[in-house]
């Protein structure tokens, strides 16, 4: 037996999205252009927007592209946006492009990473990070956040456990803030509980680094993260290329590959 899912009315959906972002209606007139009466008529349903209009409004209100789906199918509208999956042949050219950039930085360690920092793919030298963890925080899907805060996961070799867990803290918080995801608030629920004493001392260095113990060596890399700008497919705007690279001049001369 099937069990029927209530949608909430259009415009109940972006007022929603409007108080999330903290706009007043008059905030958002502004930036958009739209009168405050006709926005005052859509929340309440008074006036059906078009998709055309929904879409103005959801780039002004930074909305997820599968919330903007969501907010086209409340209204009526067919969702415009896909959400394949990573084997799906219409996004084989974009998937090979980033595994070829996951190859190209070896000897350092890369990772290609879902919206939710599960690992789609990686590079040979992260299989070297992961030593050590706990068999079933590697089992598929491989959450990243999990696997560096979880006590039997990568937390015991991290130098700096409180300074790099407060720094992945902040990210999935931001995330969750910014798409209201419950699979964001989540992890970072759970996160938020590994991670211990938060470190409030002030970063020594021009970055925060991971300080992290690699065949008994104490190893620093600091990380870089590059989405595409230009996605139109739901789940490869979540997708993000998280890099790794030596702080140091004795982490660049020790890490290698296996």
């Amino acid at each position: 037996m099937s069990v029927a899912v209530e949608v909430p009315p259009v415009g109940a959906l972006l007022r929603t999205w409007r108080e999330r972002r903290r706009f007043s209606q008059q905030e958002l007139s502004n930036r958009s252009r739209v009168s405050t009466r006709h926005l005052s008529r859509v929340e309440t349903g008074k006036a059906h927007p078009t998709p055309e209009m929904l879409m103005h409004l959801s780039d002004n209100l930074d909305v997820p592209l599968r919330e903007r789906n969501r907010l086209l199918l409340a209204a009526g509208y067919a969702p415009r946006y896909p959400d394949r999956a990573w084997d799906d042949s219409s996004i084989t050219v974009v998937m090979d492009g980033l595994r070829r950039l996951l190859d190209a930085h070896l000897p350092y360690p890369a990772l290609l990473l879902d919206d939710h920092w599960d690992i789609v793919d990686a590079n040979a030298a992260v299989d070297q990070l992961l030593v050590g963890c706990a068999p079933e925080l590697l089992e598929p899907p491989v959450n990243v956040a999990r696997v560096c805060l979880h006590p039997d996961g990568l937390a015991r070799r991290i130098g700096n456990l409180a300074e790099w867990g407060g720094h992945l803290l902040q990210q999935v918080s931001h995330r969750a803030e910014r798409t209201h995801d419950p699979r964001h608030r989540e992890l970072a629920t759970e996160i938020a509980g590994y991670r211990g004493t938060p470190d409030t001392t002030a970063p020594t260095g021009p970055v925060i680094a991971l300080e992290i113990d690699v065949d008994g060596h104490p190893l620093r890399f600091f990380s870089t993260s590059a989405t595409l700008s230009t996605a139109t497919d739901a789940a490869l705007e979540g997708l993000h290329l998280e890099t790794f690279l030596p702080a140091d001049e004795e982490t660049r001369r020790r890490f290698t590959p296996r």
